[in-house]
């Protein structure tokens, strides 16, 4: 339920909105009061303001009066004006120039992969080629020995070789006691010597002129076998032999006549021509 002072409030509030929409209201109601009399009623019929205004005012007819057509009262409704429209694209202007171009966007997402194409048009058969190379196998090996002792002297001395157990193509030759080189790549080889009792051993495996090792070993009482191997990578024309030292130094090494105490051995293990 409302109390007093929430009634007061309601009522105070409808009477203020009555007197606005009263106040409103009035210019739209006199004026079309005042375009009823001034349009449709005949002036000696006419009443004052004040006959309508007073409550009374109900005009009195006869009955042999001739019947008058009823007033035709204007609409209550606003009446608008149809405005024409101009169409705006009719006024375009003069193409402008060509604007700058702008910078490019990021670059987008790769597609999906495309069907295949149809096969193209089969080609004409090509010239035939010149023919290659057979394949080839490089093969070289020697193994030599020798049964004589040396003893060393003034000068350096070129070992020399009296037996042949292996000499493949004759790349080893056998008067001069060197190894020649006919296929360059790697090779492989083995110097065994005995030594003399009481006397230094002391030979050179050489390249060409340069010594690549030594077979060195001390006086002694007894003799031993002494052996020497390494791996080598020849070119062309390369030579390969074995030095005794000079006389500075007394050495020597031991062989007879009966039994094979020195041997030199060698054999291709890779060609260069291979890879």
């Amino acid at each position: 339920m409302f109390g007093p002072a929430k009634i007061k409030m309601l009522v105070s509030s409808l009477v203020l909105l009555m007197v606005v929409f009263a106040k409103w209201a009035e210019p739209y109601v006199a004026q079309y009061r005042e375009a009823d009399q001034d349009t449709y009623e005949p002036r000696e019929n006419q009443r004052s303001p004040e006959y309508y205004r007073d409550g009374s005012g109900t005009e009195c007819r006869r009955c042999c009066d001739p019947a008058e057509e009823a007033p035709q009262y204007a609409s209550p409704y606003p009446q608008y004006n149809i405005v024409p429209r101009i169409n705006i694209t009719i006024l375009k202007g003069e193409k402008g120039d060509t604007g700058e171009r702008g910078l490019y966007g990021k670059t987008g997402k790769s597609g999906q992969t495309g069907p295949r194409g149809p096969h193209g048009v089969k080609g004409n058969k090509g010239s035939i080629g010149s023919p290659g190379e057979p394949c080839k196998s490089y093969y070289a090996a020697f193994s030599v020995g020798r049964k004589k002792a040396l003893h060393s002297n003034e000068y350096y001395q070129t070992m020399i070789f009296d037996t042949e157990f292996v000499n493949l193509y004759g790349h080893f030759n056998m008067f001069t006691g060197k190894f020649f080189c006919y296929v360059p790549g790697i090779y492989f080889f083995s110097l065994n010597a005995h030594t003399w009792n009481q006397k230094e051993t002391y030979l050179h495996v050489m390249k060409n002129e340069q010594e690549m090792a030594i077979m060195y070993a001390q006086p002694s009482d007894r003799s031993i076998m002494q052996s020497q191997s390494l791996m080598l990578e020849l070119e062309r024309d390369d030579q390969v032999w074995i030095r005794l030292y000079k006389g500075e130094r007394e050495n020597a090494v031991f062989s007879d006549d009966f039994d094979t105490y020195i041997t030199f051995s060698g054999y291709l293990i890779k060609a260069k021509s291979e890879g």
